[in-house]
C-alpha cells in the first residue's frame, strides 16, 4: 500500500510560479536572484499557511541553483536542486525558534555560520516562528545578523511581526505576505480534486475557502476531511455537515418569509436549526452576513465583492431584486444589535426569537411601534416641556395636523383666511400647534397643540395669543421654565436664574448676561424660549433681549482676608470669639 501524504504536502509548491496567491512577492524574489541583487536577512510576515516557509525554501533552492533559468526559477535537474528535493542538502538549514529560543541554541547558529559551504554559493539559514525566540536571544543574534560572512543568507518567518525587535527590523528586508482570497483558494482545490480524481461542487469548495480564513493549508486540510468522510465525492451539504456550517437554504427561506411577514415559519425555522445543534449565536452572525451580500448583490458595481459560486451568486441578485434597501439597512441593523446583545443575554433564544419577529414586521405598513421592528417616529423633545393650561370650558378632543415651524403669528393670519387656504370642516375649531425648537443639533420638534371650545375661531385665537400679562406673570414663567430644563442645562439653568428679565418697555425684556459667552449661548436658546415663553404667557408678542454687562455692574469677588474684615466691621464680637477659640484664618 502506498505510503498516504497529505495534500497540503504533496502539492507544496516547488516553483516561485506556482505558489499561489503571492505573485508579487514572488516577482520581486526572482528578480532579484536573476539580477543578483540579494540582501543578507530576509523577514516573510503574514498569517498562517499563506506560503512564507514555502518561499523560504524555493528562495534558498533557486540562489544555490548551478544552471538557474533566465526568469529566476531554479533549473530542478542539477545536483544542489536534487540534494534539496531529497532533503539532503548541507547549505540549508531549518531551526524553530519555537523549541530552539535560547541563548545557548542561536550560540549554536552562530558557530555553524563561521563554516562556509561545501558545494553551491550561499549557506541559507531559515528560522520559522522567529518571534519565539527570547530577548536575550535576539541581542546575541544582533551582531552576527547585521554582518554575517558574505555567503550566508538569513530567512526568516513569523506570523507576529510586532513582536519582533525594532533592531531586528531594521536589519531585514521585510516582506509581508497577505491572505489568499477565496477565488484563489477555489481554484487550486479544483486541480487537486481534478488531479486526485474528486469530485466536487463548486458550492462546497466555496465553503471550504470561507472556512480557511484565507489559509491555504487550513483549506488543503479542511479538502482531506472532506474527502476521507464523502469517499471522494465532496457535495455542498457533506461540507455544511462535517464543519457544522449553516446552510445558506435556511437563510434565504427567512429572508421570504420576511418579505411577507411571515413570523410562524421564521419561529419554526428557528426551532428547526436549533434541533439540529447549531448555536443560535452563529445563526444570527450568519443571518447579518447573509443581509451583507444581498446589500453587495442589488448594485452591478458591488457584485464582484461576492465571494460564492456562480450558482449562489444568481441567487442572492435574485432574491435581492425583491428587497427594498430600507428594509435590507433595518434587517442588518437587527441582527447586529441583536448579535451584540445575546452575549449578555440570560434568555438567548427569546434574544434571537424577538429578532426574527422584528424583521418579519418591518415591511408592514402604517405599523410604526418599537416591537414591529420599524423604528418609531421619533419626536424629538424640546429643550423645555410644554406646560398646558386648561380653560375651566371643555374643549373637544380633535387630532391636528403636522404644521411646519413658523411664528404663531404668521399661522394664525394664514389659517384664518379661508379665501385663500380652504381648511377641512372639521378643523374650524382647532387652533394652531405651538412649535419650539430644541437647541442643538438635533432640530425641531413639535408639541401638541393647545385645543379651544367651539366658538367662533378669530375671537377665541385673538384672545388666546394677546393675553395680558404682568412683570410677576414674566417671573414665574421664567422660574417654571428654568425648573423644567433638562439634566444636561442644569448649569445654564442656574446661571439663568440669576438672571430673571427686567421690563424694557411694552411686552418687550431684557436679561443680563455676564460675559459675551453665556450671551451667544442664550441668543442661539432665544428661539426655543421665547416658543415657551410666550405659549406660558398666551402672548405672542412677549419679546426678550440678551444684552452683556457692563465691567462695572460685575461683582467682584471678595477675597477671605477681605470678607473676615467686613464681619469685624459689622460685628466687634467675632474677634474675641476667634482669640478665645485660638481660631486662625486659613
Amino acid at each position: 500500500m502506498q505510503e498516504y501524504i497529505v495534500s497540503a504536502r504533496k502539492y507544496r509548491p516547488a516553483t516561485f510560479d506556482s505558489v499561489v496567491g503571492q505573485q508579487s512577492l514572488t516577482t520581486t524574489l526572482k528578480n532579484a536572484i536573476h539580477s543578483g541583487k540579494l540582501a543578507h536577512a530576509y523577514l516573510f510576515c503574514g498569517p498562517r499557511g499563506v506560503g512564507k516557509t514555502t518561499c523560504a525554501r524555493i528562495f534558498a533552492k533557486t540562489i544555490n541553483c548551478l544552471s538557474p533559468q533566465t526568469d529566476g526559477e531554479s533549473c530542478g535537474q542539477c545536483e544542489s536542486c536534487k540534494s534539496f528535493d531529497e532533503g539532503r542538502s548541507m547549505n540549508i538549514h531549518e531551526l524553530d525558534a519555537a523549541s530552539n529560543n535560547s541563548v545557548e541554541d542561536i550560540r549554536e547558529l552562530i558557530k555553524q555560520v563561521q563554516i562556509p559551504p561545501q558545494t553551491g554559493r550561499y549557506k541559507v539559514f531559515i528560522i520559522d516562528e522567529v518571534h519565539m525566540l527570547s530577548t536575550q536571544a535576539f541581542n546575541a543574534f544582533l551582531k552576527t545578523l547585521e554582518e554575517p560572512p558574505h555567503y550566508v543568507i538569513f530567512i526568516m518567518a513569523t506570523t507576529e511581526k510586532h513582536k519582533i525587535l525594532p533592531t531586528i527590523l531594521s536589519r531585514c528586508q521585510v516582506y509581508d505576505f497577505s491572505r489568499i482570497t477565496v477565488d484563489r483558494i477555489v481554484g487550486h482545490l479544483q486541480q487537486v480534486a481534478q488531479k486526485e480524481g474528486y469530485t466536487a461542487d463548486e458550492a462546497a469548495l466555496h465553503l471550504i475557502a470561507e472556512k480557511a480564513d484565507g489559509g491555504m493549508r487550513d483549506a488543503l486540510s479542511i479538502f482531506d476531511q472532506m474527502a476521507a468522510f464523502s469517499g471522494g465525492n465532496i457535495s455542498y451539504e457533506t461540507v455544511c455537515q462535517n464543519l457544522n456550517a449553516l446552510s445558506t437554504e435556511y437563510y434565504f427561506q427567512l429572508v421570504d418569509n420576511f418579505i411577507e411577514n411571515k413570523v410562524e415559519p421564521c419561529m419554526l425555522l428557528l426551532d428547526e436549526i436549533i434541533k439540529k445543534g447549531y448555536d443560535p449565536g452563529n445563526f444570527i452572525a450568519g443571518l447579518a452576513s447573509h443581509m451583507r451580500q444581498l446589500l453587495v448583490a442589488r448594485d452591478e458595481t458591488t457584485q464582484p465583492l461576492l465571494e460564492c459560486s456562480r450558482q449562489m451568486r444568481e441567487r442572492y441578485i435574485q432574491q435581492a431584486a425583491k428587497c427594498n434597501l430600507q428594509f435590507i439597512y433595518r434587517a442588518i441593523k437587527l441582527a447586529n444589535n441583536c448579535d451584540q446583545a445575546y452575549r449578555q443575554s440570560h434568555n438567548k433564544r427569546l434574544q434571537v426569537e424577538i429578532c426574527l419577529i422584528q424583521c418579519a414586521q418591518i415591511t408592514l405598513e402604517g405599523d410604526d411601534e418599537p416591537g414591529a421592528g420599524r423604528s418609531p417616529i421619533r419626536i424629538l423633545k424640546p429643550i423645555f416641556k410644554a406646560r398646558i393650561h386648561h380653560d375651566p370650558v371643555s374643549r373637544p378632543n380633535v387630532s391636528a395636523p403636522v404644521l411646519k415651524s413658523r411664528p404663531i403669528a404668521a399661522h394664525t393670519r394664514r389659517e384664518t383666511r379661508t379665501d385663500t387656504i380652504p381648511q377641512p370642516a372639521q378643523d374650524s375649531h382647532r387652533l394652531p400647534k405651538v412649535t419650539t425648537f430644541k437647541y442643538g443639533r438635533l432640530g425641531p420638534s413639535i408639541h401638541k397643540e393647545e385645543k379651544i371650545q367651539e366658538t367662533d375661531e378669530s375671537t377665541s385665537e385673538v384672545r388666546e395669543l394677546a393675553k395680558p400679562f404682568s412683570e410677576d406673570d414674566v417671573i414665574r414663567n421664567w422660574n417654571m421654565m428654568i425648573n423644567e430644563m433638562p439634566k444636561e442645562r442644569k448649569a445654564m439653568a442656574i446661571r439663568m436664574r440669576n438672571m430673571p428679565p427686567v421690563k424694557v418697555n411694552g411686552n418687550c425684556y431684557q436679561i443680563t448676561a455676564s460675559n459675551g459667552q453665556i450671551a451667544q449661548y442664550l441668543n442661539n436658546m432665544k428661539e426655543s424660549i421665547l416658543a415657551t415663553m410666550r405659549q406660558g404667557l398666551r402672548n405672542d408678542t412677549f419679546d426678550l433681549q440678551v444684552r452683556v454687562a457692563e465691567i462695572n455692574e460685575i461683582r467682584q469677588k471678595i477675597s477671605k482676608p477681605g470678607l473676615y474684615k467686613q464681619l469685624l466691621a459689622s460685628n466687634h464680637g467675632i474677634e474675641e470669639l476667634s482669640k478665645m477659640l485660638q481660631l486662625e484664618l486659613i
